[in-house]
């Protein structure tokens, strides 16, 4: 059909499966284009933690020329695989925890979702953490006031506020604090070497005597952004997209440059400061380090990196996500603005203050399980499906997704299994879990599930039914929990979904 049939009921009734804002989005419902997608990857890759990756190249032993230019490909590499996941979210518009409901079953879906969820809601935690260390200590130096948990509180507020206004809200404060970030880096990076040539070093030349591996060191890299790897459909379902374009480059050309260039150079050249402050000072926070004889406008500029590189990166990389796992989790009950608070208490529960120091190696262990999530759902959407998906049928709690009881157990297999093997071997998580979730999907789902549990799209004879912007459709929701596929465009009625 064509014509989409009114209903007195309203579009966005929730039923057991359905919310709003984890329906699929419409071509028009996307306004972000490339510059502005770019924009937001900048502002997601500056963020505190990244400082310390140069640094550790450096005591590695490894040249500051041969750190960035590793930490450039690692992030090239893990960007390439992102525009790979990327398409769920430009041709269907599904929201990441919505598709796994194909892989992994209608209920099946909430244990690796909400686990990417709660990573995402404890990285929020940190980085408010983070942000209101630095504002207390412009309060200190202003006003003589000193409390980190007001400033925690009114920092957080902030944030989960300007998060709830939308996706469009995001793009404008990214718009604004990507350019202010690169400014103040810039300033960064001739300040230290200013530091290192008073002390008589060449951070050019300089080298360290540590012994790692430059695999380690790359691998470290890359995984630094697998959990973002897997749920990047929830920022793609928003960037526009060109319909009625079957090729895949010319599909998805908005987001290239933010995955292959914006997020690359972004993240090399943080980390990168990160091991000049290392080199002139042995401090692989250059914001300790200027702070430390910072006065005035010195002082100010600081404040302004900190708190725009935490809020740029929380909105589109630990807010929105979290959120939408969480929405995904009990339609019914929680809605966007209420998943994004939610978000950040959730955040605030998992007392960052506290794990801070153990970060690394806790995150370690779930970058091994969410690695194989994105093994698992390549080999979904791309090897079972061939990107074709049948959407109405994500949300039927009675259709083809629900499996045994609600679960997929190839998908469940395929993850622990996967999951189990790269956690033994941490170090090299994501190159462990990908291609084991890859491979063990396809067999499992091959041996124990498609025999047993027909997809629709998957049957002889099914064509372009089951594609969406490629072939110049939008799936929508008409009320109730029924779907109709509609041309691009196509202005809906009263009856209709337009509001996201």
């Amino acid at each position: 059909m064509t014509v989409i049939e009114q209903t007195g009921e309203r579009a966005g009734a929730r039923t057991a499966l359905i919310e709003d804002s984890i329906l699929p989005t419409r071509a028009s419902q996307r306004p972000i284009g490339w510059l502005g997608y770019a924009w937001i990857w900048v502002g997601i890759a500056v963020i505190i933690a990244t400082y310390s990756l140069g640094a550790t190249g450096i005591g590695g032993g490894f040249s500051l020329a041969t750190v960035i230019l590793t930490i450039f490909l690692a992030n090239l590499a893990i960007g390439a695989f992102m525009i790979l996941t990327a398409d769920i979210g430009t041709e269907h518009g599904l929201s990441f925890a919505v598709y796994l409901r194909a892989p992994f079953g209608i209920y099946g879906t909430h244990l690796p979702a909400v686990s990417r969820g709660v990573v995402a809601a404890m990285w929020f935690g940190i980085q408010t953490y983070l942000g209101a260390l630095a504002l207390n200590g412009i309060g200190e130096y202003f006003f003589g006031f000193s409390n980190w948990f007001v400033w925690y509180l009114a920092f957080g507020a902030m944030q989960i506020g300007n998060t709830m206004l939308g996706i469009k809200s995001v793009e404008r404060l990214a718009a604004l604090a990507a350019p202010a970030i690169i400014a103040i880096s810039v300033w960064m990076y001739f300040s230290l070497d200013g530091i290192a040539q008073t002390k008589g070093l060449n951070i050019w030349t300089f080298r360290a005597e540590g012994q790692m591996s430059l695999l380690v060191l790359f691998i470290a890299n890359m995984g630094f952004w697998s959990t973002m790897a897997i749920d990047i459909p929830n920022l793609t379902r928003f960037v526009k997209t060109r319909t009625h374009e079957r090729g895949f480059f010319q599909r998805n050309r908005n987001i290239f440059a933010a995955q292959l260039v914006a997020l690359p150079v972004t993240q090399a050249m943080i980390a990168g400061i990160g091991a000049v402050s290392f080199i002139a000072t042995g401090n692989w926070n250059p914001i300790e380090v200027i702070q430390a004889d910072a006065q005035g406008l010195v002082l100010v500029v600081l404040l302004a990196l900190v708190v725009l590189a935490q809020w740029s990166t929380n909105n589109s990389a630990n807010l929105i996500p979290a959120a939408l796992t969480f929405i995904n989790l009990a339609p019914r009950s929680v809605s966007y603005k209420t998943g994004v608070a939610l978000a950040g208490v959730v955040g605030t529960l998992c007392f960052p203050w506290e794990i801070l120091d153990n970060l690394f190696v806790f995150l370690g262990y779930y970058g091994a399980f969410l690695s194989a999530i994105g093994g698992i759902m390549v080999a979904d959407y791309y090897v079972i499906r061939g990107r074709k998906v049948n959407v109405p049928e994500l949300f039927n709690p009675q259709g083809q997704y629900r499996y045994t009881g609600g679960v997929n157990v190839a998908g469940m297999l395929a993850w622990v299994i996967a999951g189990g093997l790269a956690a033994m071997w941490s170090q090299y998580a994501f190159v462990i879990g990908f291609p084991c979730g890859f491979v063990a999907y396809l067999i499992l789902a091959r041996m124990l599930v498609l025999p047993h549990h027909p997809q629709a799209e998957l049957a002889r004879g099914a064509g372009d039914e089951f594609l969406a912007a490629s072939v110049g459709k939008d799936w929508v929701h008409l009320g109730g929990g029924r779907f109709d596929r509609v041309d691009c465009g196509l202005r809906l009625g009263d009856g209709g979904r337009e509001d996201l």
